[in-house]
């Protein structure tokens, strides 16, 4: 790499190209020659290494199969120590073991006088339960117990009935719920509601797309035990009400999902869902809107039958929601997919599908429960419990088995029959002792179910078939005509909707017409309870029921149309009822009504004609409200009444007593002849002052027209 000398750069520059081009091609040979010299070192090397390596792992192997041979002598001898180790320890144990059964003998030898100890406590008896048992070893130990009110045997028998119960809910299908329901009436269901309804529920939780197989068997179940179905209620309501607290979103819709098809397969009442959807929809949010469309999912087509008011006022609070905008977009659009499903009217989600619809609507026990309403669940029900008439439950059970699984067998014994009768005896005897219910729950509750099946209707037709279908009792139909009335009361103004729901009661059933007339009559003589508005909105709806005839008019009898049997609010209330039946009946067929004779008893108190005061006091009423042509009769009546007989009421009025009746005819005559002179005088008295008057204006209108020129 150094500076060429000046030698070279003469030696260089005087050769020719081509023996440059030999120079190069020598330099480029011995470079090769170089080059193939040091690979064959290198292989020499590789060679040398690779033998190394094969002698290493030789010796390797050499000394592990040396520690092998090593290891397997001292396992030998490990063995060999050990087996005589156990040999001695074998020997230890013969010799321990025929000392204690020498003890045993002494201490049985000892014990022969004293009772028997106690057994050891079983699996079944511990307090947790007890572990699996087979079911074979299961019967045989039922088999071997003797007394079977014992609390071993009621113990067996308790995990006998909750396996089976599980084994029937887990195979429950559509095609088989018929077979699964003929089974579980087989097993004694009324000891073991807790658990069916604990087994129901969790099965529904762990596969939801069963809820409505599951809610069809609750129906089914509640058409003969009424008390199952109102547990299974209570207990899922409760479920709500903690997920909904605990904002566990999975929870509350397992839930809602169940109560849901219970309200369509009528077990629950449709308030219960409009409340729960209330309560959802109070303060949204995210999660609980998706519940609340996906409860509406389920039940909005029922409610729609039941109830149209009550789900169009939650789709106008959903609405509302979605207007707000403070949710999130995939709610929203959950929100507006709602709508659309409520638009097609729910056909991808029918309430009750038809291979399911297997209980009549007459059958069915519709339970009134609220949010409020389910406080517990009866969890004791899970657990067992020692019955000390186990037996006496079972034949009772046996008895209604029989009944339900058309199981009757004539070839019983008589002692048996006896039993059985005797048992029926106590069971009549329970139901008919009389339960009074002090706490009036049955009546409030009453009470709400008419107030909501009325604002809930959407048309007269519809309220009045939900009323007579609720069943009430003997006895309850006077409520319903309170809470008909107490309804229309509290509106702002009169809606003949009211009017209408009592006209068609009163004309589907006679039982309806009494309590009114009643009503009507209580009404009346406690009007002055009332305020303007209530006056006004009763007043017209028994206008209403008496222009169509849904009742008597012969209970306006009580009414009494004078100056002291009547008040301010009392007048205002025949003011209204009159004025309303002019307007619908009209004068002329009023009148006619009036004029009948089979009803002149009925008028005889609004239409007095006994006394000329009351008669005029009556007149003047009807003219002062504009009906002045119901008196015409009235008039004609105090023209044609002689003066003596309009007198003497006024006269026996004012009189204290009286001695004797030719005393009272001489002192009314008297009366009367003075009362005629005083009038006279004061007539010619406005006589002269009227022509004085008149003069007086004649005398001014002459003088103006000459002051003028």
């Amino acid at each position: 790499m150094g500076v060429r000398s000046d030698s070279e750069d003469t030696g260089t520059r005087g050769r020719s190209p081509s023996e440059e081009k030999k120079s190069r091609r020598r330099h480029d040979s011995s470079d090769e020659e170089e080059k193939k010299i040091e690979k064959k070192e290198r292989r020499k090397k590789d060679r040398s290494s690779s033998r190394d390596k094969q002698r290493d792992s030789e010796r390797r192997r050499s000394r592990s199969r040396d520690k092998r041979r090593d290891g397997s002598k001292e396992r030998r001898r490990d063995r060999s120590q050990d087996l005589k180790q156990e040999g001695s320890r074998e020997q230890r144990r013969r010799d321990k073991s025929v000392d204690k059964s020498e003890r045993k003998r002494e201490r049985s030898a000892d014990k022969k006088d004293e009772p028997a100890a106690k057994k050891k406590p079983e699996t079944l008896t511990t307090k947790t339960g007890g572990a699996y048992i087979p079911p074979a070893r299961l019967r045989m130990m039922q088999q071997s117990i003797t007394d079977k009110s014992s609390e071993p045997y009621q113990r067996l028998a308790w995990e006998a009935l909750k396996k089976s119960i599980n084994g029937l809910i887990n195979k429950v299908n559509s095609p088989n719920i018929a077979i699964i329901v003929r089974e579980l009436f087989a097993e004694n269901i009324v000891r073991g509601r807790g658990l069916l309804c604990q087994s129901i529920i969790q099965a529904q939780t762990a596969s939801p797309t069963f809820t409505h197989v599951y809610a069809a068997l609750a129906a089914i179940i509640n058409t003969k035990f009424p008390n199952i179905g109102e547990l299974l209620l209570k207990r899922l309501i409760i479920n709500f009400k903690r997920g909904f607290k605990r904002k566990d979103k999975l929870r509350c819709t397992s839930s809602v999902r169940f109560i849901a098809h219970m309200v369509n397969q009528q077990v629950a009442h449709e308030v219960l869902a409009l409340e729960i959807l209330t309560l959802l929809l109070e303060s949204p949010t995210d999660d609980s809107a998706e519940v609340a469309i996906t409860f509406l999912k389920e039940v909005g087509q029922k409610l729609t039958e039941v109830s149209p008011r009550g789900i169009h006022a939650i789709f106008e609070r959903l609405r509302h929601v979605l207007h707000e905008s403070t949710l999130d977009k995939r709610t929203q659009y959950m929100i507006e997919v709602m709508f659309q499903v409520r638009k097609d009217g729910f056909k991808d989600n029918p309430s009750v599908p038809e291979e399911l619809d297997l209980v009549e609507e007459d059958d069915q026990f519709t339970h009134m429960l609220t949010l409020d309403d389910a406080t517990s669940g009866e969890e004791i029900l899970n657990v067992f419990k020692l019955d000390l008439q186990y037996m006496e439950n079972e034949e009772k059970y046996m008895a209604i088995k029989k009944e339900l699984l058309d199981e009757g067998s004539g070839d019983e014994d008589s002692d048996e029959d006896g039993e059985s009768d005797s048992s029926d005896s106590e069971e009549e005897k329970l139901e008919s002792a009389p339960i009074i219910d002090s706490t009036e729950t049955n009546l409030i509750s009453l009470r709400r179910t008419i107030y909501l099946t009325i604002q809930s209707s959407l048309t007269y037709e519809e309220a009045t078939h939900k009323l007579l279908k609720l069943a009430l009792k003997p006895g309850q139909e006077p409520e319903l005509c309170h809470m008909i009335i107490d309804c229309c009361a509290q509106q702002r103004t009169y809606e003949k909707y009211f009017g209408l729901i009592a006209q068609t009661l009163c004309q589907i059933t006679k039982t309806y017409v009494d309590p009114f007339m009643k009503i009507f009559a209580d009404t009346y003589s406690t009007v002055h309870r009332l305020e303007t508005g209530k006056l006004r909105n009763v007043a017209k709806f028994f206008g209403h029921l008496f222009f169509t005839d849904a009742i008597g008019w012969e209970v306006m009898g009580i009414i009494k149309l004078n100056e002291d049997d009547t008040t301010s609010s009392s007048r205002i209330f025949i003011k209204i009822l009159w004025q309303e039946l002019a307007e619908f009946i009209g004068l002329p067929k009023l009148n006619e009504r009036i004029r009948d004779p089979t009803l002149q008893e009925a008028f005889d108190g609004i239409l007095p004609r006994d006394n000329p005061r009351d008669t005029r006091f009556a007149i003047n009423f009807f003219t002062s409200i504009g009906l002045g042509g119901l008196t015409e009769d009235l008039r004609s009546h105090l023209k044609t009444a002689p003066k003596s007989s309009a007198a003497v009421p006024n006269i026996r009025k004012k009189s204290v007593s009286s001695s004797s009746s030719s005393s009272s005819s001489s002192s009314s005559s008297s009366d009367s002849d003075s009362d005629s002179e005083e009038d006279k005088k004061k007539r010619r008295k406005k006589a002269d002052k009227r022509s004085r008057s008149t003069s007086r204006r004649k005398e001014r209108r002459s003088r103006s027209p000459r002051r003028r020129r």
